[in-house]
């Protein structure tokens, strides 16, 4: 049942796999919604609809081909059809902000910019350590690998850093993004 959220988290969890079939992309999308969660629990924000913009804020990146001029774009048609909250809306739109042409400006934006991606940067520092798992990362190999920029090159270092604008501090923006994906690392595959 559709709660305040406008779609419940079991809807949620099946509209995105319904429209995003890649298993590391589901991976990525389950990790960016405990990280949000974590967020959102920090800062005294709503959990459950933090954590639905985390678990839908990709939705749409098999339609636009992670196309940075669209993507984001479609999953605000498809989200406004199916009666999702319009602040989840808002942010997923925003995550992406090659595709709007505007910054980002809400807490809740900056959240899921830095929150999905910080997951892309704790997955590949899991993938150098000999057993590939997260519990055996520490919290300071993450912030290590933050500042080698050829390191993981793909992840905006300048999303991650957004976790300043909400108040939360790197290092423990780290901590915090760890212990959540740790939580559920058997469903990560990690």
């Amino acid at each position: 049942m559709a709660d305040q959220a406008g779609i419940s988290r079991t809807d949620a969890l099946h509209l995105l796999k319904e429209y995003v079939k890649n298993d590391k992309m589901i991976a990525h999308s389950l990790a960016s919604e405990v990280v949000m969660k974590a967020v959102a629990g920090k800062l005294n924000e709503d959990l459950e609809l933090w954590g639905i913009a985390g678990l839908l804020h990709d939705l749409d990146v098999e339609i636009t081909e992670a196309d940075p001029k669209t993507h984001g774009l479609k999953s605000v048609e498809i989200l406004q059809e199916k009666g999702v909250h319009p602040e989840i809306v808002d942010a997923i739109k925003m995550h992406n902000e090659e595709a709007t042409g505007m910054d980002r400006n809400t807490k809740f934006q900056h959240a899921l910019a830095c929150s999905e991606t910080i997951t892309g940067l704790v997955f590949a520092t899991a993938l150098v350590y000999p057993d590939k798992k997260l519990k055996s990362v520490k919290p300071k190999s993450i912030v290590k690998r933050m500042k080698e920029k050829k390191f993981a090159a793909s992840v905006k270092r300048e999303n991650i850093l957004e976790c300043e604008k909400i108040g939360i501090p790197m290092n423990e923006f780290a901590a915090l993004s760890l212990s959540a994906m740790c939580e559920i690392y058997t469903e990560l595959g990690f």
